[in-house]
């Protein structure tokens, strides 16, 4: 973010509320104004007239949570129009300024937007998250040391724990409640802000279904007949979630001259405490509800990688992979034609059967094919039959 505000003159800080945008934006803005659009009064002023609301606005600037007055968008072009120095504004968002239908203005050429993640594990055990590098670099080998078996001890409560700050201060009971009421307030007032809805609580009913399929492929019209919706009224609804970076929906991977392909995406929700709250899912449940818990945790590690990629690479891209032989890899990832795999597994051992998805994704992709791995709940890394292929610890993703 240093870099963009010292070459770009609007930076807007995407991400969903309570990760920490604006301690981050006023920590790295320095001695800029800050000024909140969650205040009534400062909002409706903005409204009224934005014009003169941003020639008003002392350089630089913080305005937060911007997708309260989007009409501030056109304000903000002219200014940059008349003097383009750089970092004259930093916006912050709680929703997904790029999806939202009263957004006309995307200040192309003169914004640059960024976007922050709930922490990831590395972040909690502030490691550098070397991971995702390490795997396009194909620098995870079988001859490196063994994992810690205690690092994947709290495995579990690792996934009911999320990302989200200020929970993890707090017990679980506490961290459960803080859930309920953050996903409370989000849907009782930020969405308004991304869409006309009436009924909230069908957007909540929405969103407890999706953290039961978490991981699976999404089915528009199952969900639709489950809640009494139509179609058209459940598309609507994921849009807004998607809106408020809620759920990701991971497109399926797919070449044109593939054949047998599932295209339908996956549905994520972006952080396993949330999944784990609307789930009923508690860090004692591991053995008890494993199958649960693995979607959860597929969930978990496509959010980790997904998050590192903002340090490691902005311009990967994600994907699943299915056919109809119901061979599937979790995880791909591409930058142009080159490809890799990620499979996720929450057993303590691997073998090379494993390894299907990923072989078959290889034949699919053929040169661009790159390498990949099986992430699981042991100890070692170890190869599965093809050097290109590895078994490595859960744990690889917080402690490289």
């Amino acid at each position: 973010m240093v870099s963009a505000l010292g070459d770009t003159p609007v930076v807007c800080l995407l991400g969903p509320r309570q990760c920490g945008k604006t301690t981050l934006a006023r920590a790295l803005a320095g001695a800029a104004t800050f000024l909140s659009l969650d205040e009534a009064g400062l909002c409706s002023t903005a409204r009224q007239d934005p014009d003169g609301f941003v020639a008003s606005l002392p350089a630089p600037a913080i305005l937060d949570e911007i997708q309260r007055v989007p009409e501030l968008l056109p304000a903000i072009k002219a200014a940059v129009d008349r003097d383009r120095r750089p970092g004259r504004f930093l916006l912050t968002g709680s929703a997904n300024l790029l999806l939202l239908p009263t957004v006309h203005e995307s200040l192309a050429g003169r914004m640059e937007v960024l976007y922050l993640h709930p922490l990831v594990e590395a972040e909690k055990e502030r490691r550098a998250g070397r991971f995702l590098a390490q795997l396009l670099q194909n620098g995870i080998t079988a001859a490196i040391a063994p994992a810690d078996p205690e690092a994947l001890a709290d495995l579990p409560r690792r996934l009911v724990a999320g990302g989200f700050p200020e929970p993890l201060l707090r017990s679980p009971e506490r961290a459960r409640q803080w859930y309920r009421q953050y996903l409370r307030s989000l849907l009782d007032r930020d969405i308004r802000d991304v869409a006309r809805i009436r009924e909230s609580a069908a957007v909540a009913r929405l969103l407890e279904q999706l953290a039961l399929r978490t991981a699976e492929l999404l089915n528009v019209s199952s969900l639709g007949n489950d809640l009494d919706l139509r179609r058209e009224t459940v598309e609507h609804y994921l849009t807004v979630l998607e809106r408020l970076f809620l759920i990701r929906r991971l497109p399926a991977w797919h070449r044109n001259e593939a054949k047998r392909l599932i295209k339908s995406p996956k549905i994520h929700l972006l952080d396993s405490g949330l999944a784990a709250v609307l789930a009923g899912l508690t860090a004692d449940d591991w053995l008890s509800r494993r199958d649960r818990f693995g979607h959860l945790l597929e969930s978990f590690v496509v959010q980790q990688v997904v998050a590192q990629a903002g340090w490691t690479n902005p311009d990967l891209r994600f994907w699943h992979y299915r056919d109809r032989d119901q061979v599937e890899v979790d995880l791909v990832i591409t930058h142009g034609h080159r490809t890799w795999g990620i499979e996720v597994k929450a057993s303590a051992s691997v073998g090379p059967a494993d390894g299907a998805g990923l072989r078959r994704l290889a034949e699919q992709a053929g040169n661009d094919f790159q390498g990949g791995v099986v992430l699981y709940a042991g100890a070692s890394v170890l190869t599965l039959e093809d050097p290109r292929l590895l078994a490595v610890p859960l744990s690889r993703l917080w402690t490289l």
